[in-house]
């Protein structure tokens, strides 16, 4: 099978902002490219708490732990902005990657890759301080979104930033209070400013925050 023929294959969805797209424990039917917009990928933890996963932006896959082995969505994705996806059901991948040995080893070793990082990033939280954690969820936003006019170009809440670094958004708050007094990060509602990525890069330099990008 050529890549057009792939192409072929896929369906385009608009999202709106806030709308869910894929529902946590619902039956695997397919995965998501992101044409456009940003997403929010997550899954519920104990007591019901949702735990942030990962922000995923234009040119990447969601949906793609489930396929293949699982049956259901063990997690939910919701669009953070106005988004345009790219749907290819799970029976047309199938029949692709039996095909089509390129697109297969391309895959495979997306899957490894997606692996190593998931990997590195369980060992690295495990061992940081809930403020290093903030600082990570901090880095990690501001050199995956980058800035626009000075601020991380992904404004999320208080509450998103906590239960992307395992914590609470109490303690969010008290940790962006005292980076603010210490002149690391500047706030504005919901933008939030690094003004010194170095000295921030340093605190938490033996976790090695780049390998989750």
């Amino acid at each position: 099978m050529e890549r057009s023929e792939i192409v072929n294959l896929k369906s385009t969805l608009p999202c709106k902002k806030g709308q869910q797209f894929i529902i946590e424990g619902a039956p695997v039917n397919g995965l998501f490219f992101i044409l456009k917009g940003t997403v929010k990928v997550f899954r519920t933890g104990i007591n019901g708490r949702e735990q942030i996963v990962r922000f995923a932006k234009e040119g990447e896959i969601i949906g793609h732990r489930g396929f293949g082995t699982e049956e259901y969505y063990s997690i939910g994705a919701i669009a953070l902005q106005d988004a345009v996806l790219c749907y290819f059901s799970k029976e047309n991948l199938q029949d692709t990657l039996l095909e089509n040995p390129k697109f297969a080893y391309d895959m495979m070793l997306f899957y490894a890759n997606e692996l190593n990082r998931s990997e590195n990033k369980v060992k690295s939280i495990s061992q940081m301080t809930v403020r290093e954690r903030v600082i990570d969820t901090l880095l990690y936003i501001h050199r995956k979104f980058g800035d626009l006019r000075g601020f991380l170009n992904l404004p999320l809440s208080r509450k998103e930033y906590a239960d992307y670094a395992g914590t609470t958004e109490e303690q969010v708050i008290r940790i962006f209070s005292s980076l603010k007094k210490e002149g690391l990060i500047k706030a504005r509602g919901k933008k939030i400013a690094i003004t010194d990525v170095q000295l921030l890069k340093k605190e938490i330099s033996e976790h090695h925050y780049f390998l989750d990008t």
